[in-house]
């Protein structure tokens, strides 16, 4: 495993991003997560590579940026947090009920990040939907049961974060990040 890539997983509206963000304000290097920015060149071209359309060519679109992105971040010192993994597309494909193909399984086993997987639990009074998150609470909820059962079969081991602001948050994750 490599031991300068954490990973923040959960479901979404859990404070993922909100957490990301304040990391990188404090000076670490972050990776954005690929399915936003995905949904984002999707929409205006009339692409159905979307988690409301063709789920698998969404998930393919996720792998491939998801690829070229954790190479870009070899080069990068320090710790690099990433706001999901590879082993998030598993987790998808496994909540939409599609089969997860081997190559998927392949990259997730290969990429190697740190053992340690941070979590962010569904939080039910900041959850919220937008253009991007259309996914209810119930499938929020569902999808960080997921995502922590993926990330548990390979191996990762997972730290909840405490329902908290952010900067409390961001200081457990960085008290934890020499783990």
């Amino acid at each position: 495993m490599s031991d300068h890539f954490f990973i923040v997983t959960g479901g979404p509206g859990a404070g993922k991003t909100s957490l990301i963000t304040e990391l990188a304000r404090r000076g670490f290097n972050t990776i954005p997560e690929s399915g936003r920015a995905i949904i984002r060149e999707e929409m205006p071209s009339g692409g159905d590579a979307l988690p409301w359309a063709d789920r698998m060519a969404y998930a393919e679109r996720m792998l491939e940026r998801d690829l070229r992105v954790y190479e870009d971040a070899q080069a990068l010192s320090g710790p690099v947090i990433f706001d999901r993994g590879i082993p998030d597309i598993m987790g998808y494909l496994t909540l939409c009920g599609l089969p997860v193909p081997p190559h998927v399984a392949a990259a997730a086993k290969a990429a190697c990040y740190n053992a340690h997987v941070f979590l962010t639990p569904y939080w039910d009074e900041i959850f919220a939907q937008d253009t991007e998150r259309t996914q209810t609470r119930t499938e929020a909820e569902a999808t960080c049961a997921v995502m922590r059962e993926t990330y548990t079969a390979l191996g990762y081991q997972i730290t909840e974060l405490p329902r908290a602001d952010i900067a409390t948050r961001a200081d457990l994750v960085c008290s934890q990040l020499a783990i």
